[in-house]
């Protein structure tokens, strides 16, 4: 049991370091056409595109990754 835990801990970390690196790709104009990136924008999209749907209008500020992240930290430290 303890091992499926771990692996599950262990994803949760991968996907808060995948949402981050997509935040911060947001930066860069032409990221998106970058293939890897493709890959972990539909990697992360199932993830954030929820959370986009409840949060309002910030100006054109996203939320959802630092919620995202948030989240999956405190399911980290409850699981750990």
């Amino acid at each position: 049991m303890t091992l499926l835990i771990d692996l599950f801990v262990f994803i949760l970390h991968i996907l808060s370091w995948a949402i981050v690196i997509r935040a911060l790709s947001s930066w860069f104009p032409n990221a998106r056409r970058n293939p890897l990136m493709q890959i972990l924008y539909s990697i992360t999209e199932p993830i954030l595109q929820p959370i986009q749907k409840y949060l309002p209008n910030f100006g054109g500020l996203d939320f959802s990754p630092l919620i995202a992240v948030l989240i999956f930290q405190i399911l980290i430290s409850i699981l750990s």
